[in-house]
């Protein structure tokens, strides 16, 4: 089942498990319009075509990153923070479930030998150094 980690009304992380990610039929966006990365889903039969378009240059002021994982195969756990680096959550995510990070910090660990995910966040990066802040965790 999805669902979203959150603390003090902040929605931190939504969990996208691999059913609703992918049984249901066309397209599902699990962003909301709001939020700095918009992660959806296909599921179209043969034929199905999508008309062409290209994006329209839109300002947009981006205040933080944010970042999706979909994993190929295997599995983690991630460690969901809060702003105030306290572990809310850990969430344990397997193949073709998708993760959405919306706030606050994560850290990942591996479970499964040959775990492959596909990171995907807003850009540009502008380094570690400004982009980040390793967490000091006890």
């Amino acid at each position: 089942m999805n669902y979203e980690v959150s603390k003090d009304g902040v929605v931190l992380a939504r969990v996208i498990r691999a059913k609703e990610a992918w049984d249901s039929e066309g397209l599902a966006f699990f962003s909301n319009d709001n939020e700095f990365i918009q992660a959806g889903s296909w599921n179209y039969s043969r034929g199905k075509e999508l008309l062409a378009h290209t994006h329209n240059e839109v300002i947009r002021t981006i205040s933080h990153t944010q970042e999706v994982i979909f994993i190929k195969s295997g599995s983690l756990v991630a460690y969901i923070y809060d702003s105030e680096n306290n572990l809310v959550e850990e969430v344990e995510v397997c193949t073709d479930d998708i993760l959405i990070m919306l706030a606050g910090g994560h850290g990942y660990k591996i479970l499964q030998d040959d775990t492959k995910v596909l990171e995907i966040k807003n850009g540009p990066y502008v380094g570690a150094e400004l982009d980040r802040v390793r967490l000091k965790i006890e």
